[in-house]
């Protein structure tokens, strides 16, 4: 049998080995709950202030700017709403992107309700947000400015220096979403002063249901969950202690081997976009050539856009798992990304894109593989025009 390739590590990531042994206590030996005084309680806080050091040192961080959370979705729920839902903010102003995760955009839509007016910043046909839009769209009641680090449809990485400077400039907040980038990309706090990073375990290898937020000091945070006071008062809920120690484990891992895992990604991934066009004529890369995450790439096929769900199941078929965008949009795979209509593509170009993306455990053979198998699963695909990219 041929083993499955699977180049969709932008939607989850295999769990290291190595993070499953370290967490393998902590499912069978160490039950203690952190917040008890006897001795199986200490032990078990004991490993959660290990995996708290952990994340804050692949961040440059301290280790109780570290507030563990069930994902980055909490964690970017608690960081839009632990400051605009703040007493002290009155009708207050926030600031994103149109190409966000669903977490953070639908977590603007609710606090517009709640009366927050809110202004989505616009990209570039590359996926760059422009950081004049952000100094125009500035206001004085504006409280918090949230950019992602990386978007996970394109792999596209912002200039987010350059936007927490005009940010913190004028006073303002400034939180990322580092989800994709956590681990792939260098991101020290020491040198890039946000204020709020959200981040996940299970994109660097890590298990599903756990991520944290990185609070910097002197930031306040209104609670979303009220309860026993854990993470610092600002995440109450007895600790997922199995989760944090892979978390820790993972990031760990991460800081000791990112550079050469990110060198050698590049090298697959550049080959794969140089290799592509002589084989598929009508292939397009979508975002920025340079400025994207290690493994990603995010493809468009001129013409057969509308048949990217086929493509797909195709590959699927045989035996490669890749996405059409976002994992946690694939219920609404018939609609247009978000994304790309930000970009400027039309709608039935919009719902045209494949996501390829490569993790730890990918080789350069399994890109030759996809690349033997691509072209005849492309000429199946059915044309709906003839049409070139405009984006």
């Amino acid at each position: 049998m041929v083993s499955r390739i699977y180049f969709d590590n932008a939607a989850t990531t295999p769990l290291d080995p190595r993070v499953r042994e370290a967490m393998q206590p902590y499912l069978h030996e160490h039950w203690g709950n952190p917040s008890s005084m006897h001795r199986e309680g200490r032990q078990t806080r004991e490993a959660a202030d290990i995996a708290r050091r952990q994340v804050a040192d692949l961040l440059g961080a301290e280790p109780d700017e570290i507030v563990f959370t069930s994902s980055g979705t909490e964690a970017d729920n608690l960081a839009l709403q632990g400051v605009l839902c703040s007493p002290e903010v009155r009708a207050g102003h926030a600031i994103t992107s149109a190409i966000e995760h669903p977490a953070v955009l639908a977590c603007c839509r609710h606090l517009e309700r709640r009366g927050t007016a809110v202004t989505l910043l616009p990209v570039d046909s590359a996926g760059l947000v422009d950081p004049a839009e952000l100094e125009r769209a500035l206001r004085p009641e504006t409280r918090l400015v949230s950019i992602m680090a990386a978007n996970n449809v394109t792999g596209v990485v912002q200039p987010i220096e350059e936007l927490i400077g005009i940010s913190h400039r004028r006073g303002v907040l400034f939180h990322t979403d580092a989800v994709q980038a956590f681990g792939k990309l260098p991101l020290d706090v020491r040198r890039l002063p946000v204020d709020l990073l959200s981040l996940s375990a299970h994109k660097l290898h890590g298990p599903k249901g756990v991520g944290a937020l990185y609070v910097r000091r002197g930031v306040s945070l209104t609670p979303l969950l009220h309860g026993g006071g854990q993470e610092g008062e600002r995440r109450s809920g007895t600790e997922n202690v199995a989760g944090i120690v892979g978390l820790g484990t993972a990031a760990e891992l991460a800081r000791a081997e990112m550079a050469a895992e990110a060198a050698r990604l590049v090298q697959i991934r550049d080959w794969l976009i140089d290799s592509l066009p002589a084989l598929i004529p009508s292939v397009y890369l979508i975002g920025d050539r340079y400025r994207r995450l290690p493994g990603h790439l995010c493809l468009g096929f001129a013409g057969r856009e509308g048949e990217a769900i086929k493509l797909l199941l195709e590959l699927d078929a045989l035996g490669i798992a890749i996405s059409s965008g976002s994992a946690c949009s694939s219920h609404h795979a018939g609609q247009p990304s978000h994304v790309l209509e930000a970009m400027g593509f039309d709608p039935p170009r919009a719902r045209g894109s494949l996501r390829i993306t490569l993790g730890r455990f990918n080789s350069q053979h399994e890109a030759e593989r996809f690349l033997e198998l691509l072209p005849g699963a492309v000429a199946g695909m059915r044309p709906m025009g003839h049409f070139a990219p405009t984006a």
